[in-house]
């Protein structure tokens, strides 16, 4: 189909112009050679030579200036804002004049415009330059996505006209209206029978819209009409994400190429009123964008000081799919002066609150519908399971951990965001521990209040044994967390004892909690110079007996080796009774030999810990 059309006057053939130029500015005299010209037209400047009655046999608004000044004969007559400027004024005297000429997609427009400046419609002349552009840009332009595009682009600088006209709104539906098509027809092309016989469509992801480049040349505004209106048309969300993508990749592209730290230059500027806009055109459907793509739209927000309820959204669009994230995108880099930390630790926080709430919330909904209180073991579309807890309890031990060397990190901000998962997301707290030690060495001149008050974040019991080996000898450590430590340490190896010797009905003593009260927090008669050095004492203590009883525990593994490959061999009575004498001869905190391959007595500081031990554990 021929994209343009091609005008003459049809009565006779294009009159013959002359032009001329001078120095100072371009001047353009179109003049019969027989006939001078009677009238000068100006327009930004540019003077045209031309004759009366082509103009006023097509345009209304000279007719009416001509007759305005009948009298006085007037000779010249400047047009003010006239759109389009010299160019289409040119096009639209031609067309006066009867010369042929081309509209196309590029000057659609602009003629749309300039006919109307000029009342160049069908009440002064029937098929004129009006009707004859309109009906080329319902015609041809909006059949078509690309020419309607560049319609488009080509009504920015005729604003607010084009607008008046309708030239935007036209070109903007006929928009959404070719992607919906598309987009309808490809769905169809992936329809397919499966080996049941029913029809489905297939996974098959095939390449994206082609039109999404093209929607990039756009103004922000133009743009955002566009996208609010295919989303109206049903455009899938996916598609308008990877537009969103591509816009903000051609737009915000001078934000990424920045070496040097950018101050905040408000959400007034361009880049500013580009990210509120793409992040008020996000689908609401998840995983339309990427989950970096939110973060690089929060980081570009924070750079460019954007509305607070611009982060807030983008927040809470990233807390609802927090267990996609990685610790890069975590680190939101910080533009506050003065003694802030080198990252937007409140912006973490403000995630992981979301991110929290929503799974409280899907509890709560659990809660009603079950009644079993389970709700975050739920794996549907909307609740975060146990899986995806998990997680994001690794993933923000990790983070801890990153900005725990941070000296201005704040005590008060390291705990909250460490508060903010709930207590059942952390099954394993090795990465807890770790980012809590990191504190600690960074943060040497913590008062003990305070490295009690970091250590009550730690579940000792949910250390694995490397963790709890490690923290038993951490100096650190404020003394209680050691000495609960070695507790835990000393249970679990009793409890090991207790599963390799089930015969023996080693119970654990009724009076483990007063140990450790005495352990812990001694009588308050005593000074605390002499309560300090006693729990010391007491911690080498433990610590003698912990490794006294690791010793012990690999002997008795052994001998279960030999005594078990000795049963297999041998079932008689008086193998069993050795056996029994054999048991019985081995004592777990007695003064029994404490290791085969040990045969010296045991000091005299040695047999003192075991009685100690022996007098509060029997």
């Amino acid at each position: 189909m021929d994209n343009h059309h091609h005008y003459h006057h049809p009565s006779q053939p294009p009159p013959q112009l002359t032009s001329a130029k001078s120095s100072r500015q371009r001047y353009n005299e179109w003049i019969f050679r027989d006939v001078p010209s009677d009238i000068t037209i100006e327009v930004n400047g540019v003077m045209f030579a031309l004759h009366k009655f082509p103009l006023v046999s097509r345009c209304g608004r000279i007719r009416r200036l001509v007759a305005e000044h009948r009298e006085n004969a007037i000779s010249k007559i400047e047009l003010v804002s006239l759109p389009g400027g010299t160019e289409t004024f040119e096009q639209a005297a031609k067309f006066c004049y009867g010369i042929n000429f081309e509209i196309t997609s590029s000057n659609v427009a602009q003629l749309c415009c300039v006919s109307d400046y000029l009342e160049m419609t069908e009440h002064f002349s029937k098929r004129n330059l009006g009707s004859r552009a309109n009906e080329y840009l319902d015609t041809v332009v909006t059949k078509n996505l690309e020419m309607s595009v560049e319609v488009l682009k080509q009504s920015e600088n005729l604003l607010p006209l084009a607008d008046d006209l309708k030239i935007v709104t036209r070109c903007i539906d006929a928009i959404a209206s070719k992607a919906c098509v598309e987009q309808i027809a490809s769905s169809f092309s992936r329809l397919e029978y499966s080996s049941s016989g029913r029809l489905h469509m297939s996974r098959f992801k095939g390449e994206p819209d082609w039109w999404i480049k093209d929607l990039s040349v756009l103004r922000v505004d133009f743009y955002q009409r566009v996208m609010n209106a295919m989303k109206c048309r049903g455009v899938r969300p996916e598609s308008i994400g990877e537009s969103l993508m591509s816009y903000a990749e051609k737009e915000l592209t001078g934000l990424h190429n920045q070496n040097k730290k950018v101050e905040a230059r408000g959400g007034s500027g361009h880049e500013g009123i580009v990210v509120e806009a793409i992040v008020g055109l996000l689908p609401v459907e998840k995983l339309a964008v990427p989950l970096s793509f939110l973060f690089g739209l929060l980081r570009a927000a924070v750079m460019l000081d954007c509305s607070v309820a611009c982060r807030l959204d983008l927040e809470r669009r990233i807390g609802s799919q927090l267990d996609l994230a990685t610790l890069d995108d975590l680190l939101i880099p910080s533009l506050r002066h003065g003694d802030d930390t080198l990252f937007d630790v409140d912006a973490v926080h403000r995630i992981l609150a979301n991110f929290s709430q929503q799974d409280d919330s899907d509890d709560d909904d659990m809660e009603d519908d079950d009644g079993d209180g389970d709700g975050f073991e739920s794996d549907g579309p909307d609740s975060p399971s146990q899986s995806a807890l998990v997680k994001v309890s690794r993933l923000i031990d990790s983070y801890l951990a990153e900005i725990a060397p941070e000296t201005n990190l704040k005590l008060s901000k390291f705990i909250a965001v460490a508060e903010s998962l709930p207590a059942h997301a952390r099954t394993v707290h090795d990465g807890l521990y770790r980012s809590i030690d990191v504190y600690l060495k960074a943060h040497q001149g913590l008062s003990e209040f305070d490295k009690k008050k970091l250590c009550k974040l730690i579940d000792f019991n949910k250390l694995s044994p490397e963790a709890g080996a490690h923290a038993a000898q951490n100096e650190r450590l404020p003394l209680p967390a050691v000495v609960q430590v070695l507790y835990i340490e000393q249970l679990r190896l009793r409890n090991a004892l207790c599963c390799n010797y089930p015969e023996e009905n080693l119970k654990p003593p009724m009076h483990h909690q007063s140990w450790r009260i005495n352990s812990g927090g001694l009588s308050a008669a005593m000074s605390p110079k002499d309560n300090y050095a006693s729990l010391r004492r007491e911690n080498r203590e433990l610590k003698l007996e912990l490794t006294r009883l690791r010793m012990r525990l690999n002997d008795f593994e052994k001998e279960h080796v030999c005594m078990k490959r000795s049963m297999q061999k041998s079932n008689s009575r008086n193998f069993m009774s050795s056996f029994s004498k054999k048991i019985g001869k081995l004592n777990m905190f007695g003064h029994g030999s404490s290791s085969r391959g040990s045969s010296s007595p045991p000091s005299r500081h040695s047999e003192r810990t075991d009685s100690k031990v022996i007098s509060r554990t029997d």
